[in-house]
């Protein structure tokens, strides 16, 4: 009897095991075949690329998220820095008639600034993550609207004293979002390297290692001899430099710097990352699990909005995923993920 009860539970942890390391790739999957057979046009070339080239802008805000995560903290910052980008960027070209390739710099140097910030606050003034980047959040996304007096950005726009913008977005700066190499957009190239940047350094560096260890036990890594302060602030000047890469996406994708652009962002960013940690079961923030569940987002809202649904209606069908993936990592898995925001 004992044996017979020894090898029943045997066979349910391994059919759990499976499920928790397989599952969610497996819903991905049976999503897609479920769109592709109810909605033809689903599954055609077209709007496959174009559910990628949808899913990089969230997969790249994602990765700034997931960088906060594994060092066991939540940038909240992220969405106000990605729309600070965007009116940088579009303030380089409209503004100052600068050049794209002046207003990517622009944007990026922007990121690295509240990146800094964030680091200051959180390691030198000893501020819980969570409340710096929650006041970074509002700081950035008011200061942003101050910069252009609460409007949006446009090509020959009237300025307050009367005078048109001299300045016209570059047409290859807006190539960053509407060029492609064959058929894969430029922005999905961008989300794909940046992925396997994150993927190698995190697994592949000594300093990836160290950020994963600091975001198990900070305490155990630092008797160690990692300097937590320091790794744990670049983690958060990653995040921000990674947040405005989207944001320049973004801008390119408009063709205006829109006030309101990146403000629905973060929590999109923060559900792929938490999504990510369900894939192949491993309880842990991770650059591929993030770029699935980005993909998987991406292929529910493209086949709710084919069957017609609202876009009021498809925020359920976000949280219904998360709810899903929380499951996968924290109720049916044996180990429980330590990788969640301190508080």
């Amino acid at each position: 009897m004992a044996d017979i009860t020894f090898m029943a539970g045997s066979a349910t942890d391994r059919a759990r095991d499976i499920i928790v390391k397989y599952g969610f790739i497996a819903i991905t999957v049976l999503l897609f075949a479920f769109f592709a057979l109810t909605q033809p046009q689903f599954a055609q070339v077209g709007p496959i690329f174009s559910m990628l080239k949808y899913a990089s802008v969230t997969a790249i805000l994602g990765l700034a998220v997931m960088f906060s995560m594994i060092v066991g903290g939540l940038d909240l910052s992220i969405g106000s820095v990605a729309g600070l980008a965007v009116q940088l960027a579009a303030m380089s070209m409209v503004f100052y008639n600068l050049t794209g390739v002046t207003a990517v710099g622009a944007a990026l140097l922007g990121g690295l600034v509240v990146g800094v910030i964030n680091a200051t606050l959180i390691v030198v003034c000893k501020i819980p993550d969570l409340l710096a980047t929650l006041g970074m959040m509002f700081v950035v996304q008011g200061g942003k609207l101050i910069l252009v007096a609460g409007q949006s950005i446009s090509s020959g726009m009237i300025l307050s004293d009367g005078s048109t913008a001299p300045g016209k977005f570059d047409p290859g700066f807006i190539l960053i979002d509407r060029g492609a190499i064959g058929p894969i957009s430029v922005p999905v190239i961008i989300m794909t390297v940046l992925v396997v940047a994150a993927w190698f350094t995190l697994t592949r560096t000594s300093w990836g290692r160290m950020l994963y260890a600091i975001g198990a036990n900070p305490e155990a890594a630092r008797l160690s001899g990692i300097r937590v302060g320091l790794h744990r602030g670049l983690a958060y000047v990653i995040s921000s430099l990674l947040a405005s890469v989207a944001g320049v996406i973004l801008v390119a994708r408009l063709g205006q710097g829109d006030v309101n652009a990146g403000s629905s962002s973060l929590l999109e960013a923060v559900a792929v990352a938490l999504v990510g940690t369900s894939v192949l079961g491993l309880n842990k923030p991770n650059p591929w699990g993030t770029a699935l569940g980005a993909v998987l987002m991406a292929i529910v809202l493209t086949g709710l909005t084919m069957f017609g649904f609202q876009y009021y209606q498809q925020d359920t069908a976000k949280g219904i995923v998360l709810i899903i993936a929380l499951l996968f990592s924290f109720t049916l898995s044996r180990k429980k993920s330590r990788y969640v925001p301190a508080t």
